[in-house]
């Protein structure tokens, strides 16, 4: 159907090139204008009262700009709201006197609401809402069991989804054709400033993350150069192993259809294809909220949802000491500091701290995602979710509750020469490499030497690994009897 106005609502796709809805609405409008709206929903939550430094706030600020700045270029501008969005997206269609709206689809239970309350409202007045796939290669029922159901395990949902992958579905959408049609809106207002939205600037700086299509671009031609070692390297804090665009993914200031292409056409580069296998995990994950989405608050299994937690003062203290980075384990400790300062985490080290909260103080593993999603730039409801729920062995395909991360050996042979923890926690620099990873193990004359004695200038372990380990599997036993 052919349209003579179209509004294109940016949300999770900040991005002009490879975007599923803006080719759309430029093949099917005479006239297509562009929007983004700041969601009091979820920005007066995180804000509360007062001005509050958030590093994802000011990153799609900062992305936004760029996003009017390119639409600038082509003869048009981005309307920037701050409302309620699933009101202020309808008001601004009547504004404009669009006959359609164009978005890209989001999968996340709050967004599937909003979106069919917008598409009520919009239908009532004579307009349509049309939604495209545009984050996630395969999305809801595309990759499914041979009986017809939602995979639970990874490796078979990959096999498919790899099976299933044609060139189609890695094309991308241009949108040079017809950019002509993009148009300015007839009255434009100011941008809102990040204090007028509540917030201020962080320090965005402190992990290189350049903003914007141009910023993602950037990264991504720095781990085109690295991918090949990805599968390795991705392992190690201290090494520069990772692609660093989970960010630009989560806001979609970078086609996710460029960066599978990208890894599928080098598939006989074992980094490559590690790659790819982390980018089928976010459609896995997509899938899981899209067809499960009681796991936003529940255990994926029901039955895990008895597990015994442990509450009360002592074991606040306990996540109090994990958050602040506290704990006595030198690699939990330096990657708490990771995330704290900067609003990152390495992968590895995302999974070896959600185990020590959940098997080794035994604390509930929606506390830490709820500390994770405050504190990450790249958070990502469906990905931070079912990480957390594999690591605390409630999820699908989590891994087994028996298997337990030892953060001594983990740090060993992650960070062999300690060289992570002593970028985050200087007061351990001057033990060794064998020492550095279980400080309290060394002689007091040892410590005197190396200048920081545990229990004055580095906290001693606040609980010990092997009992913790034990009250775990008698935890988990207790639910599987």
């Amino acid at each position: 159907m052919q349209y003579e106005q179209g509004l294109v609502w940016f949300r999770r796709d900040l991005r002009l090139t490879d975007n599923a809805a803006l080719a759309a609405a430029l093949a099917r409008c005479r006239r297509v204008y562009c929007a983004f709206l700041f969601d009091r929903t979820i920005l007066d939550e995180l804000s509360g009262e007062g001005i509050v430094a958030d590093r994802r706030i000011d990153f799609i600020h900062r992305s936004v700009i760029k996003l009017n700045t390119l639409l600038r270029s082509r003869g048009a501008a981005l309307v920037v709201r701050h409302a309620e969005a699933a009101d202020g997206i309808v008001h601004l269609a009547a504004e404009l006197g669009v006959d359609a709206l164009f978005a890209n689809a989001d999968y996340e239970p709050y967004a599937v609401q909003r979106d069919q309350q917008v598409k009520q409202a919009l239908v009532a007045h004579g307009r349509d809402l049309l939604l495209f796939k545009d984050h996630v290669i395969f999305e809801k029922n595309e990759i499914l069991t041979g009986s017809g159901t939602p995979f639970s395990v990874f490796t078979p949902y990959r096999n498919c989804w790899l099976k299933r992958l044609s060139a189609a579905d890695l094309a991308e959408h241009g949108t040079h054709a017809h950019s002509d049609r993009l148009a300015a809106p007839p009255r434009s207002l100011p941008m809102p400033t990040l204090r007028q939205l509540g917030f201020s600037t962080t320090n965005l700086d402190e992990l290189p993350l350049p903003a914007g299509e141009a910023g993602a671009q950037k990264m991504f031609e720095d781990f085109k150069s690295r991918i090949d070692d990805y599968e390795q390297a991705r392992n190690y804090p201290a090494v520069r192993g990772p692609s660093y665009l989970s960010v630009h993914l989560r806001f979609g200031t970078i086609s996710t259809r460029q960066l599978a292409r990208f890894a599928h056409d080098r598939i006989d580069s074992t980094g490559a294809e590690t790659w790819l296998s982390e980018l089928i995990w976010r459609d896995f994950y997509q899938m899981i909220v899209w067809h499960h989405p009681h796991v936003v608050e529940h255990a994926y299994r029901p039955e895990y949802d008895r597990i015994k937690w442990e509450t009360g003062p002592a074991a606040d203290a306990m996540f109090d000491a994990w958050c602040t980075g506290i704990t006595g384990y030198p690699l939990i400790d330096a990657a708490m500091a990771q995330i704290n300062r900067s609003g990152y985490m390495h992968n590895r080290l995302r999974m070896v701290t959600a185990s020590f909260l959940t098997k080794d103080l035994g604390i509930d593993w929606r506390r830490g995602e709820h500390y994770f999603a405050r504190q990450l730039n790249d958070y990502d409801l469906a990905a931070n979710n079912g990480g957390w729920q594999w690591a605390a062995s409630t999820g699908c395909d989590a891994q087994p509750y028996f298997r337990i991360f030892n953060p001594i050996t983990q740090s060993e042979k992650f960070d062999p020469e300690g060289d992570f923890i002593r970028r985050y926690l200087p007061q351990l620099a001057k033990f060794t490499a064998k020492e550095i990873h279980a400080p309290w193990l060394v002689s007091y004359a040892r410590q005197k030497e190396a200048g920081c004695l545990i229990g004055s200038d580095y906290p001693r372990p606040i609980v010990d690994h092997a009992e913790a380990r034990k009250k775990t599997l008698d935890r988990f036993g207790i639910v599987k009897r």
